[in-house]
């Protein structure tokens, strides 16, 4: 994680925590000539424009504040959407029962790529149900070798 941030992270936490919300992700990325702060959040229901507008003014302020970034760039607050991102281990549990799509830095079973039922995860491993034509199998994949994996928006 860049420095940039772990400073944004530690001043948009207390903010997420009073407003009863969750942080999902932080980026900080040039597109193009421009930067852009990306702040992805979330809660049980989920979140609107009103509660992005609430954070966004907040940590508008304590950025200006700190002022931790020396050029220009674009602050955005946004629910990560549908597909979420499930990068750590209590978005692992939160999946178990939903569909979830994950890549692995390495082949298991010769797929790198798998989708299906997220069954169990125990910190370590995490067994997805995949439907192979007709049939139906659990992968095992180690915690470890997930490149990326994000809740899957299934149409069956």
């Amino acid at each position: 994680m860049s420095k940039v941030t772990e400073v944004v992270e530690k001043l948009a936490e207390p903010i997420l925590e009073e407003l009863g919300l969750e942080l999902v992700e932080i980026e900080y990325v040039k597109e193009g000539k421009s930067w852009f702060l990306r702040i992805y959040i979330d809660k049980e229901l989920g979140v609107d424009i009103e509660d992005c507008g609430v954070v966004s003014e907040r940590l508008s302020e304590k950025l200006d504040e700190l002022d931790p970034i020396p050029h220009n760039y674009f602050l955005e607050v946004s629910s990560p959407g549908a597909e979420r991102p499930l990068k750590k281990n209590k978005d692992f549990e939160k999946a178990i029962g939903k569909n979830v799509f994950i890549k692995t830095y390495e082949p298991i079973d010769g797929e790198k790529s798998f989708e299906g039922l997220l069954q169990a995860f125990d910190g370590q491993t995490v067994i997805i149900e995949v439907k192979i034509k007709t049939r139906k199998k659990n992968i095992e994949i180690p915690y470890e070798k997930i490149a990326n994996a994000r809740l899957a928006v299934s149409f069956s």
